[in-house]
């Protein structure tokens, strides 16, 4: 870590059907996300067909700072290699959800997907945000694209 960069604390409570389980954990050293893992039970894999969506929990809990949410994001092996993705990517943690981090996984792909106690499943970000403060007017300055929508500016 450079002088530059500072670190944003995140508390994280090891639920029980996590035991034995890696914490999230960054993979790299210039890893933006840090993997979770599937704490499923060993006798009881998640079997996740194709089209089918699953909540597969992480056995974790964690208390993010205000200003601050975790988001979960697809990892990019398993999207390209076996069609898993996360549904609502990425998924939002706010600040003041208490309850487990479940990833939301989607099969997309071809074939049935086996989900196994301890596999990486998804990668969370942690993100600085900020609240806005809406001001209704009756007309907003003009720009070039103006209202021009998808693809108005190219494939």
């Amino acid at each position: 870590m450079t002088d530059s960069q500072s670190s944003v604390i995140v508390k994280v409570l090891r639920l029980d059907h996590c035991a034995g389980l890696e914490l999230p954990s960054y993979q790299s050293i210039g890893a933006s996300g840090m993997d979770l893992h599937a704490a499923v039970a060993y006798a009881e894999p998640i079997t996740l067909a194709p089209g089918c969506r699953q909540s597969v929990p992480t056995g974790i809990s964690i208390s993010i700072p205000v200003g601050y949410e975790a988001q979960i994001r697809p990892r990019s092996g398993l999207a390209l290699r076996h069609g898993i993705t996360v549904l609502n990517a990425p998924g939002t943690i706010d600040s003041d959800y208490r309850g487990e981090v479940q990833a939301l996984l989607i099969n997309l792909g071809e074939h049935k997907f086996l989900i196994n106690r301890g596999d990486r499943i998804a990668q969370m970000v942690v993100q600085r945000v900020e609240q806005v403060q809406l001001v209704e007017v009756d007309n907003l300055d003009a720009t070039a694209r103006s209202t021009s929508g998808f693809g108005s500016t190219g494939d």
